[in-house]
């Protein structure tokens, strides 16, 4: 995972946000960034003489869904975290759903979700599809205890910080230790829900660590892999 989405903000080369995508590519919508050949499909819905359309992911919101299907950035976060909020506003009584399929990306930007997921009041259940690597595993696995979930065929990858530092030796050092900071806050934040000390999660991360969901949930990354939706409590709409 990268310390900072936009390297022009600090001495770090950490920008790992896909360059091909542009801050047009999602106006007014919620939907996340994408390749611009690909189209997301809308969704109408007819009340009385009425329609209304809504992109996909803005339909899933109506039922308290949140998606993260792209890396963590600035951008992605600040959308993510608006969901958030408006659902608590919505309902805080009642669960949220959040489906991840993140290979992580900005530390700063995910620990901004991370800190959303722990502000509301509501039960945030977070379901791991296809993958949930790095900052993306950090946020499924702070999910609400009990309500973290995997599907079979997914893969969940810990590992420590990376980044890099340039300018004087001063600036570098001090990068080191805010660098050496942040790997400490998030394993404190995995060991707490993992059930794990800080010490182990440091020995564990050291490098890339693959788990397939079932070494996911025995490690306390999830809680159960599901098989079908129809495990699931049925889902509230807002």
């Amino acid at each position: 995972m990268a310390l900072f989405d936009k390297p022009g903000r600090h001495p770090l080369i950490t920008d790992t946000y896909l360059m091909s995508h542009s801050p047009t590519d999602f106006p007014g919508s919620i939907a996340p960034p994408s390749p611009s050949n690909y189209i997301y499909p809308t969704v109408i819905e007819t009340e009385g003489r009425n329609e209304r359309q809504y992109d996909i992911f803005s339909r899933l919101l109506k039922d308290r869904i949140i998606f993260l299907g792209s890396e963590v950035n600035d951008q992605v976060a600040n959308v993510i975290i608006a969901q958030f909020l408006f659902l608590q506003m919505s309902d805080p009584k009642k669960d949220i759903h959040f489906y991840i399929n993140s290979p992580g990306g900005s530390v700063t930007a995910g620990l901004a979700i991370y800190d959303t997921m722990q502000f509301v009041t509501c039960d945030v259940n977070t379901y791991c599809i296809g993958i949930c690597a790095s900052m993306g595993a950090v946020l499924l696995a702070s999910g609400t205890k009990g309500k973290r979930f995997a599907l079979p065929n997914s893969d969940i990858m810990i590992h420590q910080v990376s980044g890099g530092a340039r300018g004087t030796a001063s600036d570098v050092e001090r990068t080191v230790d805010f660098m050496y900071k942040l790997k400490r806050r998030l394993n404190r934040i995995l060991a707490h829900h993992c059930g794990k000390t800080p010490e182990v999660i440091e020995r564990d991360a050291d490098r890339d660590n693959y788990m397939s969901a079932e070494e996911a949930a025995a490690y306390g990354l999830v809680d159960k892999v599901l098989q079908s939706n129809r495990e699931l409590p049925p889902i509230t709409t807002a």
